[in-house]
């Protein structure tokens, strides 16, 4: 549904009241289901998980996210509890249309100042697959004229537009016939849990992080080591999945835009972060057994800024070390890691020679470990020389990735 999770999107300069975007292959949702939310591609199925665990009904995965029934509880469980989900979507009316006056109307005929107060601020978000209309700008901005049309014919007052910081955020889905528009409980993006004081560039967003250790199948009190652990993202998601964190419970409750409908339930929202609060479970007697490690002194330096701001500090052993000469932290484990992609030549010709070294050190340091690693480079599992079992399709945003498995064990595992 979002710009941010679909591959290769080509963005469009908004007219006031938004930027919109037209994919090649965005999420397509059912109008069958009230609620959807989208994820990063290849993570659909956890999150259908995740559907089902906030007690969503007729969960079924799309591309690019899943849909579900249930009323506002569901919307708030999985607003407080998934890992996976980007948003938390309410579908408001979907039709068929033909062109700018269709989509007009459907908007107009929506009961807006019963959603929110006209004092809101709101902002319009339009995304679109083999739309046969011309200007996306232009129907984003006839459902901004509608909502505010509705609102001025009901109470003589329009709400204003914040492109930056809204207080509401409707989102329109196009597809070649059929126009669909949701309210966006969420506001800011789920993955920004509130954690992450310093960043490095080119980060893993969280959810697809926890997607990742989730595929890995690795459990709480499985050693895990992340030797390229930049700002610490997989670390942050193991410690928070180990002690059973609910992700919301970081967020201060005003960041959530249900809080800004007009139905919200304070006493239910409530009743859900004490529960959530109550099944915090405390750390074991031999600790959490998280790992990290970078070559560079500074991204160390930055991960160990955000566990300590998450407040998760003591609970993750954290060095200055290079992968290819670091030794495992226990006999047996999981290894995650998201290495450079090499986008560029120069980082090509370094990765190529980097990878056999790889390789080498993986055989003679992990044996017994499953290790994944995340990357956009094709010439990772030919490089690294060793067997590849699993090869997941994932998109880190718009790019192409692999999620590459290879189970170290004793002797030859060479092809």
């Amino acid at each position: 549904m979002n710009a941010e999770q679909k591959p290769g999107p080509r963005v469009v300069r908004a007219v006031r009241s938004a930027p919109a975007t037209r994919s090649s292959r965005p999420a397509k949702p059912s109008p069958k289901g009230n609620i959807f939310c989208p994820c990063p591609r290849g993570l659909e199925e956890l999150l259908v998980a995740d559907m089902i665990s906030a007690g969503g009904r007729d969960a079924q995965a799309v591309p690019g996210g899943a849909l579900c029934n249930g009323a506002r509880e569901v919307e708030y469980r999985l607003n407080l509890e998934s890992r996976i989900a980007t948003r938390v979507l309410r579908r408001l009316a979907s039709a068929e249309y033909t062109n700018e006056a269709d989509i007009y109307r459907l908007a107009y005929d929506l009961p807006w100042p019963k959603l929110f107060l006209v004092t809101r601020t709101i902002r319009v978000y339009t995304t679109a697959i083999r739309s046969p209309l011309r200007s996306i700008e232009f129907i984003t901005l006839k459902v901004k004229d509608a909502i505010c049309d509705r609102f001025n014919a009901e109470l003589k007052r329009r709400p204003s537009v914040d492109t930056k910081e809204p207080d509401v955020r409707i989102h329109l889905f196009l597809t070649a016939s059929e126009a669909t528009l949701y309210l966006d409980t969420s506001g800011e993006a789920l993955y920004m849990r509130g954690h992450k004081l310093a960043k490095v560039e080119a980060p893993l967003k969280e959810n697809l992080a926890a997607g990742i250790l989730r595929l890995s199948g690795w459990q709480p009190g499985t050693p895990l080591l992340d030797p390229m652990c930049g700002s610490g993202t997989f670390l942050l998601e193991a410690a928070q999945m180990a002690l059973d964190d609910a992700p919301g419970l970081s967020r201060d409750t005003s960041e959530f835009g249900f809080t800004r409908l007009g139905d919200f339930d304070a006493g239910l929202w409530r009743r859900l972060q004490t529960e959530a609060a109550e099944r915090r479970k405390e750390v074991p007697a031999g600790g959490l057994h998280l790992f990290g490690s970078d070559l560079a002194g500074d991204a160390v330096a930055r991960a160990r800024q955000n566990l300590a701001h998450a407040g998760l500090d003591n609970l993750v052993t954290l060095e200055r070390a290079d992968i290819l000469q670091r030794q495992s932290p226990a006999a047996s484990g999981v290894l995650v890691a998201n290495p450079p992609y090499g986008e560029r030549l120069e980082d090509q010709e370094a990765m190529a020679g980097f990878y056999p070294q790889l390789g080498n050190a993986l055989k003679q340091h992990f044996v017994g470990w499953r290790c994944w690693f995340l990357s956009a480079d094709a010439n990772l599992p030919i490089g690294i020389r060793l067997s590849v079992g699993r090869k997941i399709p994932l998109y880190n945003g718009p790019l192409e990735c692999r999620l590459y498995n290879i189970d170290i064990v004793a002797g030859s595992a060479r092809k």
